[in-house]
């Protein structure tokens, strides 16, 4: 009697951007374990991002808030996956909930991050357990790094992968119906990563003269909304994309671009996982770091960047992203558009 095919569950509680870089991990299991279950716990707004996947036996969403835990809302989750009697758990995240989780869910071997800080006793609810580099490579790399402590090679492709909705095609061609479009994605996070408003309008102008279209997004919240107002005001020829606050469909959409442009921020990940050409916009994060992986993708670097790491809003007087001017923008446009 043969053996059944072993289960295996990843767990990764990051956001959106930072969540796409994980697939190639997830790829790395598949070709490791090629009979094996292979199921993901994600917080359930990023659930979307890998719900397509064919290698991906099930996702299950975690219910959760941040800054905040609810055992009410996540206790029937855990027994769920107790019950699913996992061989192996990852947590490549290895925070503290994550840590929490990987015990409870009681996987026989259970693998994390050595790191210091978070609770006393952390690292006793992983029984592997690998030290992260000192100076962290891409990040793709690294969290394929957390699998050599089950001896798993690099995945053969570091590109990120996702897959949108086919059922969604038709709803994302009524929202953006010319697939020549190169979607430019104005908001980040953290405002400091954000491209110049002005710099964009010269874009749209640019383009639009050499018979290039240009749709404009953002991302929900009042402050994005009013970067598209001003972004109204300094090119009232701009197309602007209507806000879409369904994650599925805005990927179905996202899928539907000829080129997406936007500095380091989630869309920027999700296209090119969508196989989208991207044109990424860095100055405060290294692309070294973060930067989609492939020939599709080119990064532009501005200056260098003063900031403190953790600031919200640039601080310099002379802002890292502005020294990336919208000529050298079109130039890089033109170049994906040919070679398209």
């Amino acid at each position: 009697m043969n053996p059944r095919p072993e289960k295996i569950l990843a767990l990764q509680f990051k956001y959106f951007g930072d969540a796409v870089l994980l697939t190639p991990s997830l790829r790395a299991l598949r070709e490791q374990f090629p009979q094996s279950e292979i199921h993901l716990l994600a917080p359930q707004e990023i659930t979307p991002l890998f719900q397509n996947l064919p290698w991906l036996t099930r996702v299950w969403a975690m219910p959760r808030k941040r800054g905040s835990a609810s055992l009410r809302e996540t206790w029937p989750l855990i027994r769920a996956l107790r019950h699913e009697r996992f061989d192996r758990s990852v947590d490549f995240a290895s925070n503290d909930r994550g840590a929490i989780l990987s015990y409870f869910i009681g996987a026989k071997r259970r693998l994390g991050w050595a790191e210091r800080g978070g609770f006393f006793g952390r690292k006793f609810f992983y029984n592997d357990r690998v030290a992260p580099k000192k100076n962290p490579p891409h990040e793709s790399v690294r969290l394929a790094q957390l699998l050599s402590g089950w001896q798993i090679p690099m995945p053969r492709s570091l590109e990120s992968e996702i897959c949108a909705d086919a059922a969604l095609a038709d709803a994302a061609k009524k929202i953006l119906p010319d697939e020549r479009a190169v979607i430019c994605h104005v908001a980040s996070s953290q405002p400091k990563k954000e491209w110049p408003l002005a710099h964009w309008a010269k874009l749209n102008h640019l383009a639009t003269a050499a018979g290039i279209k240009l749709v404009f997004t953002t991302a929900r919240g009042k402050r994005e909304a009013a970067l598209m107002t001003e972004l109204r005001k300094l090119a009232p020829e701009a197309l602007i994309l209507q806000q879409i606050s369904d994650l599925p469909l805005f990927l179905a959409v996202l899928a539907r671009a000829a080129v997406f442009i936007s500095g380091d921020t989630g869309p920027l990940h999700f296209a090119a996982g969508l196989g989208v050409p991207t044109i990424s916009l860095y100055g405060p994060t290294p692309p070294s770091r973060w930067a989609p992986i492939g020939e599709k993708h080119l990064a532009l670097t501005g200056g260098a960047c003063g900031c403190d790491g953790n600031l919200f809003e640039c601080a310099s007087q002379k802002h890292c992203l502005a020294q990336i001017s919208p000529e050298t923008v079109f130039a890089a446009l033109k170049n994906k558009i040919s070679v398209r």
